[in-house]
């Protein structure tokens, strides 16, 4: 089981949403964590369970990015819209930064998500828990086994 993050701004929600539906069948084999209207609407639209944190701009960003700091997420879909200035960028940057530091592999968009949960479905992520069941701690910064 992975524990997958899922962020998405206030214009790409409802293609995360209908993401998550289309895949609902892989998402429900796994942890899910969404910050706050993301993941309420994936709950209400998509029925799949979700461990809601808080919105983007009030820390949701951050409290994912703790997460993979602490190599606490396998994956992050981040839907951003890259036409839309955001308050919380330093936010956003910082936790793209994290993913590149910790080795997360991290979609920003739906092409490379869809790849990405493919790929999970096949089991193509596994090499995750086997470098946790190697070193037995998180990885040294900036490595990938």
């Amino acid at each position: 089981m992975l524990t997958i993050a899922l962020i998405a701004h206030d214009a790409k929600k409802e293609l995360l949403v209908n993401f998550v539906i289309a895949y609902k069948h892989i998402f429900d084999k796994h942890r899910v964590y969404a910050t706050g209207t993301t993941g309420n609407r994936i709950i209400l639209e998509a029925k799949v369970e979700v461990n809601r944190l808080k919105s983007g701009p009030l820390g949701g960003d951050q409290q994912i990015g703790s997460m993979v700091a602490t190599d606490a997420i396998d994956l992050v879909i981040f839907l951003r819209d890259p036409l839309v200035a955001q308050p919380h960028d330093p936010d956003i940057t910082a936790l793209l930064r994290l993913c590149d530091v910790q080795c997360i592999p991290v979609a920003t968009n739906i092409a490379t998500a869809e790849l990405l949960i493919k790929s999970m479905e096949h089991g193509n992520l596994q090499w995750r828990e086997s470098v946790r069941a190697k070193y037995l701690d998180p990885l040294p910064t900036g490595t990938c086994g």
